[in-house]
């Protein structure tokens, strides 16, 4: 086991070393060859991939556009993974010039506050571009991330986050007193929430249909007063847009529990929104709903 986990994590160096050193069209082709590969060659993963689009399309897409559709969300994964892996050798000016923002001067208000800011984030577009530019813009950031296996690959990863100016927290029972310490530092935190990985979550409706969502960020936002800020990175052109929407209403209005269930639900009608502007860009791949579990 200890030799098939060293060569997982031999296979990301290489991976890694391999896509810095590509100049940026041969990055581009790269990627869209490494999309097509997995496409073709993971059918359990296209089939969820489908599922998930015709959700956020509404049944609507026919076979054929549903088979593009599903090869640009494996298009946009791989470009993911090629730029991540080049991020460590972009200088900040890099960064800055593939960028433009929107809603940026709602991370300012809430940090006038003083009471840190959560950013609800999807699994779309180039987050970790968007964490590794805002550090260079000299706003501390902590990023919660599911724990991979095998261990030494998740450490590989968080150190890769670090290089990026980023503060790594692994999902998991530590993860609640990092994420304090850092809103009680008035610093953002990021939060990816559009899967309950964890599991006892919070019911609600996502795109017509039930399932659950984490309940840490509207929990921690209503306890601690941080801001709430539903935010993605997404991928434009040869560059990247960020969008930061503006800040969701936290005035109570019953116990906690149930002001943690209503929120959620807002959260999750916000995340429809970033993910409906640019489907494709959904990196979900896994099961979310649980009619995704039936055979």
């Amino acid at each position: 086991m200890e030799v098939a986990d060293g060569a997982t994590v031999a296979l990301y160096k290489v991976g890694s070393r391999f896509a810095r050193l590509l100049p940026s069209p041969a990055a581009s082709f790269a990627g869209r060859a490494i999309g097509l590969g997995l496409a073709g060659t993971d059918a359990e993963r296209r089939r969820m991939v489908e599922r998930h689009l015709q959700r956020i399309h509404g049944g609507t897409l026919t076979p054929a556009a549903l088979r593009r559709e599903a090869q640009r969300a494996f298009d946009s994964y791989a470009r993911y993974w090629v730029e991540s892996f080049r991020l460590p050798e972009l200088t900040a000016e890099d960064l800055d010039a593939s960028m433009s923002y929107e809603g940026l001067e709602h991370v300012g208000h809430a940090l006038d506050a003083g009471n840190g800011v959560i950013m609800a984030l999807p699994h779309l577009g180039g987050w970790d571009f968007g964490g590794a530019w805002l550090a260079t813009q000299g706003f501390p950031i902590t990023v919660v991330v599911e724990p991979l296996e095998p261990r030494a690959l998740f450490e590989w990863f968080a150190d890769f986050r670090r290089q990026l100016g980023m503060t790594v927290v692994p999902l998991g029972p530590d993860a609640g007193s990092a994420v304090l310490k850092a809103l009680r530092a008035n610093e953002l935190v990021g939060l990816l929430s559009d899967r309950d990985i964890g599991g006892g979550g919070i019911e609600v409706e996502f795109f017509g249909e039930r399932t659950t969502l984490p309940a840490g960020p509207a929990t921690l936002a209503l306890r601690t007063g941080a801001a709430l800020l539903p935010t993605t990175v997404y991928f434009d052109g040869k560059g990247h847009h960020g969008v930061v929407r503006p800040p969701l209403d936290l005035t109570r209005q019953g116990s906690l529990r149930e002001d943690v269930a209503r929120l959620t639900q807002v959260l999750a009608h916000e995340l429809e929104a970033l993910i409906s502007h640019a489907p494709e860009q959904w990196h979900v791949f896994q099961p979310n709903w649980p009619s995704d579990r039936e055979p």
